[in-house]
């Protein structure tokens, strides 16, 4: 356990601005949902009404847990928030220690601090301790942001609590996948697949099988009824779970060797498929996955909006929320869902920056100068990028109307609502490829400014959710690409600003792959 002390201060140096963002982000989603909430509803009556359609609806349930005093400010909290909390502190636990273990070892860098006065545990108890304190300041922040609201202070903190031992559990799950596999992507996507494992059992159990919740770390967390009859039993279940984790990850640590995995891996074949001789091939073959996921996510996230059917007004109430929506048109459900579009339009963004900023990673990982020591030339292989990128970004739009579009007909019996809403979100296309345009643009300027392409997303959803609410400056609104488009289908398209959002999303990439011909590749 030598240098254990010395490592962990490393870590938190290293880490203390991702820590401090994943956890007041988390703070925020929990804080969020009670403001919103009580400035949502005039009357109880009101807040009765809606909380029954919530209750109701099986995708709802579905999405975020099982409905329980829907017509409290607590009880939205809980069931809007843990869900989705307790994701998030599994993602935060996740890139931490993966981040600290098995990327550490792929390149070689553990490597290196084991030949100095470092005990061989030092790495991974540090990478534990970091990793829950991460999820201590969480889970603080959730508590002490609601009781300041103010809720219940009891079942505020054990909101907190809860978080803290969910997070610890996927912790323990990261640490053993990282001994598993022997590569962090390898590590990422099979803690990725036991996260989401755990998420669709939780719903499952909560729409009709409630045995299959117990089998959730999600679902023990929920299972601790806050403000709707507090119990503290559960937590137990999360403590022992991540205990046992984590003990057994520390034994195949102690017993596999170093930079290997217990998991072998597969021998590829001799030879490549053909696809895989082109930089989109190989491109494509790398973040399939992604596009995956993602797309998954978004069909059952647009399918959830759907299924509300014409129930609109009963959700939303009066007031901010229904000026919010009302805004595209005079028809309510018209406009709220043309906003829901746009929602989802800016989280197909984020997949987009993601696939864009992909890039960035392979250059400051070596990956593209190996690339480019074949007979691979930097504009073709960064056009490759973009394409890809313009496609699957596309594609996760596509499947999100069509999800909206389902879900919509399941409820109301509307044969043509897929196509009408698969047609609405087309627009959208534009901003979003804008945005990752900015990221291109960025790359070629440099690796290091590329992460700023996130600001751009960040923008636009501020722009949306609050611009009209607060009055933010138009010309502030107007740097959301997502502002200049009509609000389909409660608004007529407007073709000017598409088109000029679509020679913007030309543009920025163009302008990207000339700025990278011209700079220097980092090399590792």
């Amino acid at each position: 356990m030598t240098g254990t002390v010395q490592l962990v201060r490393t870590f938190l140096r290293r880490d203390r601005w991702m820590m401090l963002a994943w956890s007041v982000g988390i703070a925020i989603l929990y804080w969020s949902q009670a403001v919103s909430v009580k400035g949502m509803y005039a009357t109880q009556a009101e807040f009765d009404r809606a909380a029954a359609v919530m209750g109701s609806n099986a995708a709802f349930v579905a999405m975020a847990g099982p409905a329980r005093a829907l017509d409290t400010i607590g009880g939205q909290v809980t069931w809007q928030a843990t869900a989705f909390g307790a994701v998030s502190a599994g993602l935060m636990s996740m890139f931490l220690v993966v981040r600290h273990t098995r990327a550490e070892e792929e390149s070689g860098r553990d490597e290196l601090l084991r030949a100095s006065a470092v005990g061989r545990r030092a790495t991974t108890a540090a990478t534990l301790v970091v990793t829950l304190l991460a999820n201590v300041l969480a889970g603080a922040l959730v508590a002490i942001s609601l009781i300041a609201f103010p809720l219940a202070a009891a079942d505020s903190i054990a909101l907190g609590v809860g978080l803290t031992a969910v997070g610890a559990v996927f912790g323990g799950t990261a640490l053993l996948a990282a001994q598993l596999t022997s590569s962090a992507r390898a590590a990422y996507g099979l803690t990725g697949v036991v996260l989401g494992a755990a998420y669709v059992l939780r719903a499952i159990g909560d729409v009709g099988a409630p045995a299959l919740s117990w089998l959730s770390p999600i679902g023990w967390y929920q299972a601790m009824h806050a403000f709707s009859g507090l119990r503290w039993w559960p937590v137990l279940l999360l403590v022992l779970a991540a205990a046992a984790s984590t003990v057994v990850a520390l034994g195949v640590f102690l017993r596999r060797d170093h930079g290997s995995g217990v998991l072998a891996d597969r021998p590829g074949p001799a030879r490549a498929a053909p696809g895989l001789s082109t930089a989109f091939g190989l491109g494509w073959r790398l973040q399939r996955g992604a596009l995956l996921g993602w797309s998954l996510g978004l069909f059952l996230t647009a399918a959830s909006y759907g299924s509300l059917g014409n129930n609109v007004a009963d959700l939303l109430g009066e007031g901010a929320a229904q000026e919010m929506f009302a805004r595209g048109g005079d028809r309510l459900v018209d406009g709220f869902y043309a906003v829901s579009v746009v929602l989802l339009a800016l989280m197909a963004s984020a997949y987009a920056l993601t696939s864009a900023l992909r890039s960035r990673s392979d250059e400051e990982g070596g990956r593209v100068e190996v690339l480019l020591a074949t007979g691979l030339s930097r504009a073709r292989w960064l056009r490759a990028q973009v394409a890809l990128t313009v496609l699957t970004s596309c594609a996760a739009l596509l499947v999100s109307g069509a999800g909206l579009g389902l879900g919509y007909a399941l409820a109301v019996g509307d044969g043509g609502a897929a196509v009408r809403y698969v047609v609405a979100v087309l627009p959208q296309v534009a901003p979003v490829l804008v945005l990752a345009g900015v990221a291109t643009l960025l790359f070629g300027i440099g690796p290091r400014w590329a992460s700023l392409a996130w600001l751009g997303l960040l923008l636009a959803v501020v722009v949306l959710l609050f611009g009209e609410i607060f009055r933010m400056p138009e010309w502030l609104q107007d740097l959301s690409p997502f502002h200049h488009l009509a609000l389909v289908p409660a608004e007529e398209l407007r073709w000017t600003p598409f088109l000029v959002l679509a020679v913007l999303a030309t543009a920025l990439p163009a302008a990207g792959v000339a700025l990278f011909v011209r700079r220097d590749v980092e090399v590792r």
